[in-house]
């Protein structure tokens, strides 16, 4: 019997590229290749890539150098570059780098079968269009091989908000959401495989609209059996409808927290961002949100420095974390996009920017722990996921989305658990299982 190819995956940036990553080797499976975690074993590396960073093009390039001894040594092995920055760079990617034997766009990884055999026969492949076709459809059914207990799942794809910082447009493409009955088939394969958990995931998922409301389709969700826990992200402001927050309040399976980013304090700075709300009116999402769940744990994204911002401005992004109180955010300096509107604009001196940066790093940090030591004394459930560092310890992750460590623990992987928080950490919780 032939040896089975090996395919090594190098992901980066957002939990829709580990779905597509996990996709990509479903595709290639087909023709005989198996997952191994190392380059230097590899028939085939794929760098799956990301273009939300600053400077990830050349942080690509850097990675691919990197490859130059080890495809002298095995002149057969195939190197290809997949994700945003495949999309936004296609065929300069194979002229910057000519080890490079295959370009392929998040639209087309369905494709990939037919872009290898391309490669076999010495030619390059390049694949950066947006096909009619559904990619998900397109790939042949997954094995049934044991999943572990959490799973993520794409149920939208692409943005129209044309955020002025943002290439999630050019390079995702318009929205797109997929049809209901596929994603409900899609999350009983999962539960069967082992799953307890889905994630559904969308560039703007609760902008859903695949024949019914994404708050619906959790409702949907709810009624598969085996299935304990349901998540979403990333979110949109604007599209925080009336049953989607409601649902907050009355789904036992819609876990207690929501990522939904505002960027900015500022209404003037939101209006250059172009992100059609206002600092109120993500405040009175919040408010309503809470009405629903009062306990539920707010996530959020922060930029600094946007062209223009001054200190003023940046007074008012402090003044709403301070309203909001978050238990977890993510904050960035701002970096250009060369082809966003926000890259023509005047920029913020870069050490101001830093200054700026590390105040408001240092208030959500604060934010989080107090968020997190609030938990100790309390009663939560607990989803384990695999064996800590010690003998007898399992992690797992809270319905807060907190890490969660039991010492001595009776329970495995995919059990589900009421546990008591007895200490707080620097980013993990510690409990004990309650008899």
């Amino acid at each position: 019997m032939t040896a089975p190819k090996k395919l090594f995956i190098k992901t980066y940036g957002c939990q829709m590229n580990v779905y597509d990553s996990e996709r990509m080797a479903e595709a290639l499976g087909g023709k005989g290749y198996v997952e191994t975690k190392s380059a230097d074993d590899a028939d085939m590396i794929l760098l799956n890539t990301c273009h939300i960073r600053e400077k990830a093009a050349e942080k690509v390039y850097s990675e691919l150098g990197r490859f130059k001894g080890l495809k002298a040594e095995k002149p057969d092995l195939k190197i290809g570059v997949a994700g945003c920055v495949a999309q936004a760079e296609g065929e300069e990617i194979m002229r910057r780098q000519p080890l490079v034997d295959l370009v392929v766009g998040p639209q087309s990884y369905h494709r990939l079968p037919e872009m290898e055999e391309k490669t076999q026969t010495g030619e390059k492949a390049l694949d950066t269009d947006f096909p009619e076709e559904d990619k998900f459809e397109k790939l042949k059914r997954r094995p049934k091989a044991k999943r572990g207990p959490t799973a993520f799942l794409t149920v939208q794809e692409g943005c129209d908000k044309f955020c002025a910082f943002c290439v999630v447009p050019y390079t995702r493409g318009t929205e797109v959401s997929r049809p209901a009955d596929r994603i409900l088939t899609e999350a009983r394969d999962l539960v069967e495989r082992g799953v307890r958990e889905i994630t559904l995931l969308g560039q703007n998922v609760n902008a859903y609209h695949g024949g019914m409301t994404l708050a619906q389709l959790i409702w949907e969700l709810d009624k598969v059996d085996g299935l304990e826990r349901i998540r979403f992200t990333t979110s949109h402001p604007n599209d925080m409808q009336d049953d989607l927050i409601e649902a907050h309040g009355t789904c036992a399976k819609l876990m207690p927290y929501l990522h939904l980013p505002v960027q900015a304090g500022s209404d003037k700075i939101l209006k250059r961002m172009n992100r059609s709300h206002t600092a109120e009116s993500y405040l009175r999402v919040i408010e309503r949100i809470r009405a629903a769940r009062p306990d539920i744990l707010i996530s959020g994204d922060f930029i600094v420095g946007f062209p223009e911002e001054t200190e003023e401005d940046f007074q008012a992004t402090l003044d709403l974390i301070k309203e909001v109180k978050y238990g977890t955010a993510y904050s960035f300096k701002y970096s250009t996009r060369p082809g966003t509107p926000a890259a023509e604009r005047p920029q913020v001196d870069p050490e101001e920017a830093d200054d700026r940066l590390r105040r408001l790093q240092a208030l959500l940090n604060q934010q989080q722990r107090e968020v997190q030591d609030s938990m100790v004394g309390r009663e939560v459930g607990v989803l384990f996921e695999k064996p800590g560092r010690f003998d007898g310890q399992m992690v797992g992750k809270s319905d807060y989305l907190h890490a969660v460590h039991v010492a001595d623990c009776s329970k495995k992987a995919g059990d589900l658990a009421r546990v008591r928080i007895v200490s707080s950490g620097t980013n993990s919780l510690a409990g004990e299982l309650i008899d």
